[in-house]
């Protein structure tokens, strides 16, 4: 028989953990750059989006009943990588 809150927990796991790897990912990718190129990209600061990065994965990795702020983190390290990668990523090296 299939136990339908198997299925969701199973679910939310995975969610979870797409989550984490996501906030990780710009965590990692953030640090690459100097903090050179993000004055240069005209973009928030490499301490600034390192803070909100680190806090992010911290919050996700501690399972805290914090929501609506993770939720925030989530679309920030989101905002990160649509938006500022990409940007830094776009300058080159002379």
């Amino acid at each position: 028989m299939l136990d339908v809150f198997a299925v969701e927990n199973y679910v939310m796991l995975a969610l979870q953990l797409l989550l984490i790897g996501i906030k990780i990912f710009a965590l990692v990718s953030c640090l690459s750059f100097s903090s050179e190129s993000y004055v240069a990209a005209g973009k928030l600061t490499k301490a600034t989006w390192g803070a909100i990065l680190g806090i992010g994965v911290v919050l996700e990795i501690v399972p805290l009943p914090l929501l609506l702020i993770g939720l925030a983190f989530t679309i920030a390290a989101l905002v990160y990588l649509a938006d500022v990668r990409p940007a830094l990523s776009g300058l080159r090296r002379r």
